[in-house]
């Protein structure tokens, strides 16, 4: 088979001071960190959509990059040629999984009979592919929000026609993720979601979400996944309002509606900076309700009020989501998948593996980093302290129990007169902590 980076070799670790813009800086797959390897440390996967169908359209222009590996847009040649391209793409980069929607693998067909027909194909191709490598599917999901039909969401849409069309995408790309051996299945909700509440009935729509989901499920258990079903929070865009505004949200969502025992969050940076948050937040929001589940590795552009989808260089984010992730335990069916493109300028092969290069030396010195954080100790220990006064006094304890009344309580603030004023946060010492450890080898 023809190579077709063929001008880019394979991309090997040579440390901090190498100046070869096609290597490592950081990302050394076999260094331990807290007691694993850099490579289990980090579930790196590809994004099929972005790396291998994106060409740079935007609202303003067409694509700039050729993203035709050599067959003819809109066949199935070019389904397979794009298979070629993700897996030499995945092995020289050493990027073990891959996430996908239905419609990212092959053209859709008129008809739903027979764009299945295709992803049968599709789908045996990429399991001759995978044959021999240590290459595999972390996540898979339906694209149901680019086709005209879905203009009004799918579980929420107003068609039950349209809603029986999502049913029927969902439970093929079931079945190609277990197939593929998927570890997950995420529901995006690209437009579940309202323009207006004038024509708008929120109850009828979020119920039928709810509705369409235990079907996912059912069907799910029934053929033998075993993974967890993920839901990607995003406050708006393409719809004014999303019904999975952030991670506190979706996970009231859930719990709402029994769905909380198969479902956890696939978090996005950017997704959580759209909705008024950091990265940090709706990761945390989502360990302490134990449902961190994978995350979508990108960042958004601050001066921007729209879904960037950029490849991760904020190495203070980065260090601060892997604080989370290390403090939650990792990501049990989850990884850090690049939902992330280059700019538009940025249209050249040699673009793409500098994307993933940046990406993964990111989230490799925010491990590094996170994890001395978490070997320092000064900022858990801190944090200890700050709420002491419930751990070292009898009421503390039985407030912490569950087992204090509220008189209880207001009888010792009488006794007690007005209470002193909290600790210092010291803030600006803590952050400064942080540069410490961040520009300290």
């Amino acid at each position: 088979m023809k190579e077709i980076f063929s001008n880019l070799p394979k991309v090997c670790y040579e440390g901090p001071k190498s100046q070869n813009p096609l290597a490592f800086k950081y990302y050394d797959p076999e260094r331990i960190v807290m007691g694993k390897t850099m490579k289990e440390h980090l579930h790196f996967s590809m994004a099929w959509w972005h790396n291998l169908c994106a060409t740079g359209v935007d609202m303003f222009g067409a694509g700039t990059a050729d993203k035709t590996f050599g067959a003819a847009p809109g066949t199935m040649e070019h389904a397979k040629a794009k298979v070629d391209a993700g897996f030499e793409f995945m092995e020289k980069l050493g990027i073990r999984y891959f996430c996908f929607h239905d419609v990212d693998l092959v053209p859709e067909a008129p008809t739903l009979k027979e764009t299945n027909a295709r992803l049968d194909e599709i789908t045996d191709y990429i399991k001759q592919k995978m044959e021999g490598k240590d290459i595999h599917c972390l996540w898979g999901t339906a694209n149901m929000f680019g086709n005209p039909r879905f203009m009004n969401g799918a579980g929420s849409t107003n068609s039950v026609d349209v809603y029986c069309h999502a049913a029927g995408q969902i439970k093929k790309a079931l079945d190609c993720t277990v197939k593929l051996g998927g570890e997950g299945y995420v529901f995006w909700g690209g437009r579940e979601g309202y323009e207006t509440l004038l024509n708008t009935d929120m109850k009828f729509e979020q119920e039928n979400i709810a509705a369409l989901m235990k079907m996912a499920v059912e069907y799910g258990r029934s053929i033998g996944f075993t993974g967890d079903f993920f839901i990607e929070p995003k406050p708006k865009e393409p719809m004014k309002h999303q019904y999975d505004f952030d991670a506190a949200t979706a996970i009231g969502f859930l719990r709402q509606y029994g769905l909380d025992k198969d479902f956890k969050m696939n978090i996005e940076a950017n997704h959580a900076t759209l909705a008024g948050h950091t990265f940090q937040h709706d990761l945390r929001v989502s360990a302490m309700n134990g449902m961190l589940g994978s995350v979508d590795a990108n960042q958004g552009d601050y001066l921007l009020g729209w879904d960037t989808d950029q490849f991760p260089s904020n190495v203070y984010d980065t260090t601060l989501c892997m604080y989370e992730i290390l403090k939650a335990g990792g990501l049990a069916h989850g990884g850090l998948n690049f939902d992330a493109k280059n700019r538009r300028p940025s249209y050249t092969y040699e673009d793409m593996f500098l994307g993933f290069i940046l990406g993964m030396d990111s989230f490799a010195l925010g491990l590094i980093k996170a994890a001395k954080l978490i070997e320092d100790g000064r900022l858990d220990g801190f944090v200890k302290e700050r709420y002491s006064s419930y751990t070292q006094t009898e009421i503390g304890q039985k407030i912490r129990s569950g087992k204090a009344t509220l008189a209880e309580c207001a009888a010792i603030a009488e006794k007690n007169g007005a209470p002193a004023l909290p600790g210092s946060g010291r803030q600006e010492y803590l952050e400064s902590l942080l540069n410490t450890i961040m520009f300290t080898d």
